[in-house]
């Protein structure tokens, strides 16, 4: 029997209406506030005039360390980079990055339902090797905002350089899932207390902290928020392109680790398989290359970094138009899981010369690190 109440035009018109009401319900996890703590003390080139540097087969490099250290900032664009003070561990680095965040989104932090901090090698005290994890980085970031709230859960993930856009992305899927609606990520990491003095990679390395709040709230026709995302691990041949060992120079003591890492590979790696993953990010995104207004890539080699999004635009016949990627890698140096984060903070605060955010934008966060790791994130302002 046909049900005459209702006129067959109304029936076409139902999928329309059904997709408004869709958009304006639409729930996204929204960047809300970001932080950052960049440390004071800095250690530019020049610093490293006087090393004695080794290769990874324990041979003494003859050539004069300037020689060395010039050939570094042509390869990498590092020209300075910063250390924390020897009072300041990591989890005082990520609380104070976190506050920052915290007081640009105006959240209440007892309604925050994870603290999620990505880190490498724990608190480690100055003048040591000694990496601290227990309690979890996140637990001690907690006590020290004094969050109270028992249901606000905090723990710490171990990722390698991409961390904290893998914070993104986990927070994202306990949104999805109605776990949590508020999440606190956080990347920090103190290299400079785990690096060797007489590995030229050691140049690279640097302290610091970034900091987001990521609320789940609805979007609108703005459509803001993650939009998509992409993960792979590789752990076979590449599992150990970046690990734990010994000083370079034969005399030292080989009992002490220090972070290592296969230059050439690493290089290679990332050149190969970043790029992919971040066009299969876009593209289960929707996302047309050409409304891609900037690449925030992990800060780790600026050749690299430039060779990637190169790449990326090369799969898509196009070149990157210019001021695509911020860089910060001059005078940041590389701090792992905060270079990002840090990155970001520092645009939408316009102290990133030449860069800024407008309303709608699409930006890219893509990362690289040991695992090997790699990952990206299609974000809409």
């Amino acid at each position: 029997m046909k049900n005459s109440s209702l006129p067959p035009c109304l029936f076409a018109s139902l999928p329309f209406f059904t997709n408004f009401a869709q958009i304006s319900q639409m729930k996204r996890s929204v960047i809300t506030g970001t932080g950052a703590y960049i440390p004071t003390k800095i250690r530019a080139n020049k610093d490293f005039s006087d090393a004695e540097f080794y290769t990874d087969a324990n041979e003494k490099i003859d050539i004069p360390s300037t020689t060395v250290v010039e050939k570094f900032k042509a390869i990498t664009g590092i020209e300075e980079r910063r250390y924390a003070d020897e009072n300041v561990n990591t989890s005082d680095m990520a609380a104070y990055a976190a506050k920052e965040a915290i007081a640009m989104s105006g959240v209440d932090p007892e309604t925050i339902d994870q603290i999620i901090l990505a880190h490498n090698f724990g608190d480690v005290v100055s003048n040591t090797i000694q990496s601290d994890a227990v309690p979890a980085l996140a637990s001690r970031v907690k006590h020290l905002l004094g969050i109270k709230n028992p249901n606000c859960i905090a723990y710490d993930i171990l990722f390698g350089c991409p961390g904290w856009v893998q914070g993104l992305i986990q927070a994202d899927a306990f949104f999805k899932a109605g776990i949590a609606h508020k999440a606190l990520v956080i990347g920090a990491d103190s290299l400079s207390r785990v690096i060797d003095p007489h590995d030229r990679d050691s140049m690279i390395f640097s302290d610091g902290a970034g900091a987001c709040i990521l609320e789940y709230i609805e979007t609108g026709e703005s459509r803001k928020g993650i939009i998509g995302s992409s993960v792979q691990s590789h752990c076979t041949d590449e599992a150990y392109y970046i690990n734990m060992g010994c000083s370079y120079k034969p005399e030292e003591d080989p009992s002490v680790r220090y972070i290592k890492m296969k230059g050439r590979k690493v290089y290679e790696y990332a050149v190969k398989h970043v790029p992919p993953a971040m066009k299969d990010c876009l593209d289960k995104s929707g996302i047309d290359i050409s409304e891609l207004k900037k690449v925030f890539i992990h800060q780790a080699n600026e050749k690299m970094d430039e060779a990637m999004t190169h790449k990326l635009f090369k799969l898509y016949h196009q070149v990157p138009p210019p001021g695509i990627m911020p860089m910060s890698i001059h005078w940041l140096g590389n701090s792992s899981v905060a270079t990002i984060p840090t990155l970001l903070d520092l645009v939408l605060r316009g102290k990133q010369e030449g860069h800024e955010l407008h309303e709608g934008d699409v930006v890219l966060f893509a990362s690289v690190g040991a695992g090997m790791n790699i990952n990206a994130v299609a974000y809409r302002v």
